[in-house]
């Protein structure tokens, strides 16, 4: 089939043999098809879809354009976990390191801040010297000795999805479910997994707004999974308010230091603990679910996650000493409250603008160009559910910038919390499981 057949077939609902999908991958990495030509075969999986034999092939090509880690020479087991992200969710940050001192290989490969939603990698580089890139041979090095190793993804490895991502970004397509799965489970299948466990997040902070949307990506990510032969379990948690106590970079990693030293108990801790259950349970190290979550729990509190991540960081070569003086990372020099205009009760939250805000303060960025302020960010003090006074602080915000731009801000903060007279339940934070 011509390129034009290709697009005109899935066009008009057609399925793709694996053959054409390969072809057209082939011709499009090698420089005979053209942008627009690919551009329009998005489109066209956007509006159609794939199943899941056109899924699998799809996925495939993006992994077999770049290399796959062989981590066979690692005497555990090879387990990583990925998030679709949200707002305050710094989960990645103390699990890693908690789950390689319970036995596991954790080869973490994260991502940037995406338009609200913050980024593992920014929040990384905001402890003092932490480099989130590395060579494969000295990842694969670090691995043996520690055990975990969190980087940035590789140039080496699914390189189409990268082109492919900025076509989506500007035609439209970012939100196919089809072309979602097959980006973040090529780069997922290319670290050599033997496991993987998927915090798929839905809800007013999410990509995904709807549980049912939510629960179609994880679905089929599971099954891309498990048909690449990596056991793959995917958990639906909440995103309609952001998570934990605090938003943008460094005060994030702060938050995490303290689940680490077992000073903090709130959302993060839980998903930490839960998502590591999963998967000390999916490499075998754990049997029940049950034990899995006591192993993450005695990590925290003997100290092992916290002496794991001051290893990391130094290996990484950060400045260890934050582990136990969190004051060294970067600090705001302003602190500015946003009080409640009236009082009652935090019906919701609308989690997105509140990512917006922490945007505009500096915390993430708007442009690929932009410079992140590493000590920006949001202190949350009401959560849905939450009872307040009228004059109480529902945010603190830390910034570098001056004070004129607060206006605006504190405009988008107010506006993305209502309040009502009626009481409010909080939104249960685990929604289920896919398996």
């Amino acid at each position: 089939m011509t390129p034009y057949e290709i697009i005109a077939a899935k066009r008009d609902g057609k399925e793709l043999s694996a053959q054409a999908i390969a072809n057209f991958f082939d011709g499009y990495l090698a420089g005979r098809i053209a942008d627009y030509q690919m551009s329009a075969l998005l489109m066209a999986v956007c509006i159609r879809g794939l199943n899941a034999a056109e899924l699998n092939a799809w996925t495939s090509r993006m992994l077999a354009s770049g290399e796959v880690l062989d981590l066979n020479f690692l005497d555990r087991p090879r387990v990583d976990k990925h998030s679709t992200g949200g707002v305050g969710d710094k989960v990645s940050i103390p699990l890693a390191p908690l789950a390689a001192a319970c036995g596991l290989a954790v080869p973490m490969m994260s991502g940037r801040g995406l338009g609200h939603s913050g980024g593992t990698l920014d929040k990384l580089e905001s402890i003092p010297g932490f480099s989130t890139q590395m060579t494969i041979p000295r990842m694969k090095k670090q691995l043996e000795r520690l055990g975990v190793v969190m980087i940035g993804q590789s140039k080496t490895i699914a390189p189409a999805d990268k082109r492919l991502y900025a076509l989506r970004d500007v035609t439209g397509t970012v939100e196919s479910i089809p072309l979602i799965s097959a980006s973040i489970m090529s780069k997922k299948l290319a670290e050599g997994l033997n496991a993987l466990v998927l915090d798929v997040k839905y809800g007013s902070g999410a990509f995904m707004k709807t549980l049912a949307d939510a629960r179609r990506l994880a679905r089929t990510m599971v099954e891309i999974g498990k048909g690449a032969g990596v056991k793959t379990a995917a958990l639906l948690t909440a995103m309609e308010q952001p998570l934990g106590a605090w938003v943008g970079n460094a005060l994030e990693v702060k938050e995490s230091i303290g689940i680490l030293r077992g000073e903090v108990e709130n959302a993060v801790t839980e998903l930490v603990i839960e998502q590591g259950a999963h998967m000390l349970v999916l490499g075998g190290v754990a049997r029940k679910l049950e034990d899995g979550r006591a192993s993450i729990r005695n990590a925290i509190h003997n100290g092992a996650g916290l002496e794991m991540f001051r290893r990391l960081v130094e290996a990484q070569g950060g400045d260890s000493r934050v582990a136990d003086q969190p004051e060294l990372l970067p600090a705001a020099k302003r602190q500015a409250a946003v009080l409640a205009p009236r009082a009652g009760v935090v019906q919701a939250m609308d989690a997105t603008s509140i990512g917006w805000a922490a945007v505009d303060m500096g915390a993430g960025r708007k442009r690929q160009e932009d410079h992140i302020d590493p000590a920006a960010g949001l202190e949350v003090h009401a959560h849905i559910g939450g009872r307040v006074k009228k004059g109480q602080p529902l945010f603190t915000m830390h910034v570098n910038h001056a004070p004129g731009r607060d206006d605006a801000i504190v405009q988008r903060l107010l506006s993305a919390v209502r309040i009502g007279p009626e009481d409010a339940a909080p939104p249960e934070l685990f929604a289920g499981i896919v398996r």
